[in-house]
């Protein structure tokens, strides 16, 4: 506070003399040196005793000082200059309220409002005047008046609004809000904002109930597609993706706009409905209107089976790419679909040499850098598939020598120094996180963080590296889509390096794996093992969320799942993991998260 008090003082000399003296005064206000503050405003409104900004501000210092007379005299000389200045009547009986003299206040608001209703144009300084002093049911009253007179500006509409969402009034603030919507799209992201405040998760959420029924009852009396897509919008918030998929097909029907169930199946996959999403991608592929949007959907479709792991399903999977492929071509636009199913082989199939095959003959059509880099990004990953670390190395520097700044240089030049990492090269890899730890792509910027110091955690004190070269055989395993063969590894660090710096990474990563696996009790162990053994450690919060979220979604057990994001909201308040921590702590706890 004194720094910006110094430095408006230094200001000073470049302003005319009332500006001077009125920062001045405004500093002393926020410093709480009201004497000095009325000094100086007492000269000012004898200098201009039209401006009320002036007025008001010195009635504020008076009031402070608890001086209601000086007050009320200089609001009573002031309302004698024009009688237009109806709102200063609000500042003269607040003043009066502040002596407790409830009943000559009441009389004076009365008496204000009834100007308004005589002349509603008052009603836009009247009810800011009210609302300044959280006099929330008067200021609703002034602008009632106003719009019930006709007067339905913007401003009004979105005052009454918020001032419905501060009185409470739920419904009557979901309906000033789509009103607004109604007149103008471009009201949309303010009455976004302002729904974000009151729906939540929950569909028995009482703001959530209100807003459905609000919108279904509408929706009876006027088909406007905003119903529509509000309804979706709730529901997807709800998490009820198969009921915003109703309402987006109904928009849809009306508007041949297929871009609101794109959004959706990309919505439902990433929330994993992993079903519904399937559903609706196949919907999208019956209906899509251009082979682009059709191939998109079909590629959608193939990577939540692919998702599925299912290798029974593989070689159906197999053949739909191949069918894909001879229907839509291999060319620079089906680039995406080629990549996808180059790594499908290799990755899923066990056929890597075939899958590099193919990605050779890719190269050979028209691409641009980028298109050739990407391909040349999964040549590499096959490679570092199949151990041959340095041959993926030469690609993974093209790609950085060719794209520079690139984000794809960016993502190369983090895959050189994970390659590095399981070579066991790891004063290399180190050389690379260095430089990607202050990328401006953050999820590049946070690996490369996470990467960096599990290396240098692992490498002080051990000179011979053979724990951390151990679990990034296990890492090359999971890259490798060998869960078992992972896990087998990680056992065999947990016996020989008990209660040493990699442990509590080793217990993470198996635990992940137990996820995945479904096997839930033993993940729970584990990670109740990292805090039981390193609990002060980088790794606490992760374990304190992670297991939060297995007691509250698959181990049925609410009370250990509040306990377990309590000691994040207490004790890691820089935890990435603290918001949601908290959102899902008071959730269970059964508070009304607004």
């Amino acid at each position: 506070m004194l720094r910006i008090f110094f430095l408006a003082l230094s200001l000073l000399g470049f302003l005319p003399l009332q500006a001077q003296e009125d920062l001045l005064a405004r500093n002393y206000m926020q410093q709480g040196a009201y004497e000095k503050a009325a000094l100086l405003y007492e000269g000012l409104v004898a200098k201009t005793p039209g401006n009320t900004n002036l007025v008001t501000s010195l009635v504020e210092a008076y009031q402070q000082l608890e001086q209601y007379d000086k007050a009320e005299k200089v609001l009573l000389e002031t309302l004698e200059l024009s009688k237009n200045l109806v709102y200063i009547k609000v500042d003269l009986a607040y003043n009066y309220q502040l002596q407790g003299l409830d009943a000559k206040a009441q009389q004076l608001y009365t008496e204000v409002i009834e100007q308004v209703r005589a002349n509603p144009p008052l009603a836009s300084m009247v009810g800011r005047t009210f609302k300044k002093y959280n006099l929330l049911d008067e200021a609703a009253t002034t602008y009632t008046l106003a719009k019930d007179a006709g007067l339905n500006s913007v401003y009004i509409n979105v005052e009454l609004a918020r001032i419905y969402g501060e009185q409470g009034n739920i419904e009557q603030m979901f309906d000033a809000y789509i009103n607004l919507i109604l007149e103008s799209d471009r009201y949309q992201s303010l009455a976004q904002r302002a729904f974000n405040d009151f729906i939540t998760d929950d569909p028995q959420n009482e703001a959530n109930g209100i807003f459905r029924t609000l919108l279904l009852k509408r929706l009876q009396d006027d088909p406007n597609l905003l119903y529509n897509r509000l309804l979706s919008w709730l529901f997807i918030q709800q998490k009820e993706y198969s009921k915003a998929f109703i309402q987006e097909k109904a928009i849809a029907r009306r508007t041949n706009d297929l871009n609101g169930i794109f959004t959706l199946a990309s919505v439902a996959k990433e929330n994993e409905a992993f079903e519904l999403a399937s559903t609706i991608y196949q919907y999208l592929v019956e209906q899509a209107p251009s082979d682009e949007m059709r191939l998109f959907a079909h590629q959608e479709l193939l990577d939540l089976r692919v998702q599925k792991n299912d290798q029974a399903d593989f070689a159906s999977i197999e053949a739909t790419y191949k069918s894909l492929l001879n229907q839509f071509g291999t060319a620079a636009e089906t680039l995406d679909l080629q990549t996808k199913y180059a790594h499908f082989l290799a990755f899923n199939q066990n056929k890597k040499e075939e899958a590099s095959a193919f990605l050779k003959e890719t190269l050979n059509l028209k691409l641009n850098r980028f298109q050739e880099a990407r391909v040349k990004m999964e040549l590499a990953d096959i490679l570092v598939l199949e151990e041959r670390f340095n041959a993926a190395l030469i690609y993974y520097s093209q790609i950085q020598k060719n794209l520079k700044d690139n984000i794809l240089a960016q993502e190369a030049r983090f895959k050189v120094a994970k390659t590095s990492y399981y070579k066991g090269d790891f004063e290399w890899a180190k050389t690379q996180l260095k430089v990607l730890k202050s990328s401006a792509e953050q999820l590049i910027a946070n690996d490369a963080q996470d990467l960096y110091l599990l290396i240098t955690d692992n490498t002080v004190g051990d000179s011979t590296q053979t724990a951390l070269k151990t679990f990034a055989k296990a890492d090359l395993l999971l890259f490798q889509n060998k869960q078992d063969a992972a896990l087998e590894v990680y056992n065999t660090l947990l016996a020989e390096h008990k209660d040493k710096a990699i442990e509590d990474e080793t217990l993470l990563e198996q635990a992940k794996i137990f996820e995945n696996k479904g096997l839930y009790d033993r993940a729970a162990q584990n990670y109740l093992l990292i805090l039981e053994r390193h609990g002060d450690d980088i790794l606490a919060d992760d374990a304190h969320y992670r297991l939060g979220n297995l007691y509250a979604n698959q181990l049925d057990q609410p009370e250990k799942a509040k306990e377990q994001y309590e000691k994040i909201i207490f004790n890691f308040a820089d935890s990435i993991f603290y918001v949601d921590a908290q959102q899902k702590y008071r959730k269970l706890r059964g508070d009304a998260i607004n």
